[in-house]
């Protein structure tokens, strides 16, 4: 009898055990069900449900998702806030909000959000820490920045006036657009393609000339250069290429080589000029592209001009097929925005470019002209003040060929100061009688 009872007993116990797993494993399969999740927030006994997300791996495309750290009582602490802070820029009917940390880097990697009064709302959607806006009614905006998630935006809105017509004026702070090469493929972006002719026997030589000096120009495809051995060989001014647009992507790029260039030529007692190879496609990109020159060179002095180099990026550039009235205004764009800033413009391009490519009368007589040619003898017939007579010299202090021109340009005015007018004779020489001078 009393076995019957422990029997019975045990199988009551049992039951009873297993009523109680079912319920719980029940409310389990409700709450799953209804994806509810329970986390403590605080101190307080009461504890909070919260909707779970209907996606559960939404955390993996979630930026913020690790934002928050838990820590060892239960509660939730957010990461160190830091400070953003944007800069506003316009061009011709656009607005350029970049946002930067508190050294003045670009911030990355966020969905930065601002708001255009009379606009509305915009995203950084690419998350590049630029937010940029076309076709802008010409007017008066304020912006405002909103905070993300790890950042605190300025709580002040920024005031931007937005023109109706493109202003030729070097954009204040544009490095934030200058690429280096690691960040590109430069094997696909940097493909500019001389057509200034066939080398001339003879012509690769130093040559002086009446009225004239000898100078190079050079970019990274010069190495490393001996600059010291460089002047002991007589030359006498250096055009350096400070950087390209990119041919593809049209990406602002500096030339890997141009610190160490210009630092070692001005250091030699070379006198010194800048020139640009550009692929901009229109007048706004290529006042972008004075505006980087312009942070390029801003700790340099500069001799000589700054050039925008226009030739052909082999057929496939960005900026290939423009038509000629187009790549005329841009180059104009270009060299305005560079006087804008206190210095002597110019334009290099091949005879060829020159007569076929651009339309000349279009250009200001300001510009300095520097016209390649790959001859004894020029037979452009319009004024030009630097001559590139072959790119096929050979100079000790740099391995391999190297560019070779002359000038006849007067540099004896303040190198900044390109509103005084000043006589250039670009006499070739004595043999062919050529006389391509004028009043700048």
């Amino acid at each position: 009898m009393d076995s019957k009872l422990v029997k019975m007993g045990i199988l009551i116990v049992s039951l009873f055990t297993v009523t109680v797993l079912l319920i719980v494993l029940a409310i389990n399969g409700r709450i799953g069900a209804n994806k509810q999740n329970v986390v403590q927030v605080t101190d307080d006994p009461v504890q909070e449900i919260e909707q779970m997300p209907q996606d559960l791996s939404a955390w993996m495309s979630d930026e913020t998702f690790f934002d928050e750290v838990k820590i060892g009582d239960g509660k939730y602490e957010v990461k160190e806030v830091k400070k953003a802070d944007f800069m506003v820029s316009s061009i011709d009917k656009d607005i350029r909000i970049v946002v930067m940390d508190e050294e003045g880097k670009v911030i990355t990697g966020r969905r930065f959000r601002a708001d255009v009064s009379d606009l509305g709302e915009y995203n950084d959607d690419d998350r590049d820490g630029i937010i940029y806006i076309e076709d802008v009614s010409p007017g008066d905006y304020k912006i405002s920045l909103k905070n993300v998630t790890g950042y605190e935006a300025p709580a002040e809105a920024v005031k931007i006036s937005v023109k109706a017509k493109i202003e030729y004026k070097a954009v204040a702070d544009i490095s934030y657009l200058i690429k280096t090469e690691a960040e590109i493929d430069a094997e696909k972006e940097d493909t500019a393609v001389n057509d200034a002719g066939e080398e001339t026997s003879g012509n690769s030589a130093i040559r002086t000339t009446e009225g004239a000096i000898f100078g190079i120009d050079v970019s990274k495809y010069n190495g490393d250069i001996n600059w010291k051995q460089v002047k002991e060989e007589g030359v006498r001014f250096a055009i350096i290429r400070c950087g390209y647009r990119g041919s593809v992507t049209g990406a602002i790029v500096e030339d890997p080589y141009f610190r160490k260039n210009i630092e070692g030529a001005t250091e030699a007692g070379i006198p010194v000029g800048v020139y640009f190879f550009t692929q901009a496609i229109t007048e706004r990109e290529a006042v972008e592209e004075a505006s980087a020159v312009m942070s390029l060179v801003k700790d340099y002095d500069l001799t000589y001009p700054v050039f925008i180099d226009s030739e052909s990026a082999g057929g496939k550039g960005r900026a290939d097929d423009l038509d000629v009235a187009s790549r005329s205004r841009i180059l104009q764009a270009f060299c305005e925005t560079v006087r804008s800033a206190k210095y002597k413009a110019g334009i290099y391009a091949s005879k060829n470019w020159f007569n076929k490519r651009l339309d000349i009368s279009k250009l200001s007589a300001d510009n300095v002209t520097w016209l390649a040619e790959y001859a004894d003898k020029t037979s452009y017939g319009a004024t030009y003040q630097l001559w590139q007579y072959s790119s096929g010299g050979r100079i000790h202090g740099i391995e391999g060929r190297v560019d070779m021109n002359l000038s006849w340009l007067d540099t004896s005015d303040d190198k900044k100061d390109s509103n005084k007018k000043e006589r250039v004779t670009s006499k070739e020489n004595s043999e062919d009688g050529q006389d391509n001078s004028r009043d700048m």
